[in-house]
């Protein structure tokens, strides 16, 4: 397939995909970042649709965020998995009701309702981390599916609590946690203190330096140039393939096309520069640069 071919698909793509309604975005994303759709993985970019039924993917040095429709925020650390399931935002007399069934598979997790958000409804959502349901209406949770453990932090708001086999409690008191440890009876529910919190939240949090791409990023990225089609296909693949959202630019240059291989939506120098450092390492990569544009 020819790259104007290429292009015009991307282009139907985008156009149809705007035209639905979009119950999840990706907001910022630091790559390495997938979503498993259909059995196949696909690098996640800024302003992505997430569906119902996407299993959400972050390699090492991987961070995720994610908009909810109704404003709620979803963030994942590094070599973390989450299924999305029941993702729907439905109209009902007097508002809306958006539900959501989130399954932390692995890895550190943070869900955070957006109260400055105008939305008029209910949201309804259950968040399982591991072996731990979470039921949320409207709160502010850190989670997390180790190797040895789960928990749950709540920092804000009210939760039901369930694991599997076990009774279901509420968590309503701020600033607490549970630890529920593997083959384990589940430690009982205590408070969190503030570096212990600041510790688990700075997993989630995209943080300056690393190369975060976000929505409204101008700078990009340069990897490669190439006066065919192949060449820019084959290092277009492999960066795609280790997570990192490549696109193919084809420019006129001295009055010959070319096409060139980049990475865009990074807000600023620091972030770009940040990027082109840690894709280094990747093989049939040209004279990485970085602009602006």
């Amino acid at each position: 397939m020819s790259i104007r071919s290429l292009l015009a698909l991307a282009l139907v793509v985008i156009v149809s995909t705007a035209q639905a309604a979009a119950e999840a975005v990706v907001e910022a994303v630091q790559s390495p970042a997938w979503v498993e759709r259909v059995g196949r993985l696909e690098p996640l970019s800024i302003g992505m649709q997430l569906r119902d039924g996407d299993r959400v993917v972050s390699g090492a040095q991987g961070r995720v965020l994610l908009r909810l429709a109704e404003g709620s925020s979803v963030k994942l650390g590094e070599q973390a998995q989450l299924a999305i399931d029941r993702l729907a935002l439905r109209r009902e007399p007097g508002g809306s009701l958006m539900t959501a069934a989130l399954d932390v598979l692995r890895g550190a997790f943070r869900f955070t309702t957006q109260t400055t958000h105008r939305f008029r409804g209910r949201r309804e959502f259950d968040v399982r981390i591991a072996t731990v349901t979470a039921g949320i209406r409207g709160t502010d949770i850190w989670g997390k599916a180790a190797a040895d453990r789960d928990i749950v932090c709540l920092i804000e708001g009210r939760i039901s609590v369930q694991r599997d086999g076990e009774a279901q409690f509420t968590m309503d008191q701020p600033l607490s946690f549970y630890i529920a440890p593997k083959n384990a009876p589940a430690l009982p529910v205590q408070p969190v203190s503030s570096e212990q919190l600041a510790q688990w939240a700075a997993e989630t949090e995209i943080l300056p330096g690393q190369g975060g791409a976000r929505q409204g990023g101008r700078w990009h990225v340069h990897l490669a140039q190439f006066d065919d089609q192949q060449g820019a296909l084959a290092v277009y693949d492999t960066v795609r393939a280790a997570g990192y959202p490549a696109r193919i630019r084809p420019a006129t240059v001295d009055g010959r096309l070319v096409y060139r291989v980049r990475i865009g939506d990074l807000p600023d120098q620091e972030e770009a520069q940040a990027l082109a450092n840690r894709i280094r390492a990747l093989p049939g990569l040209g004279e990485i640069r970085i602009g602006r544009g």
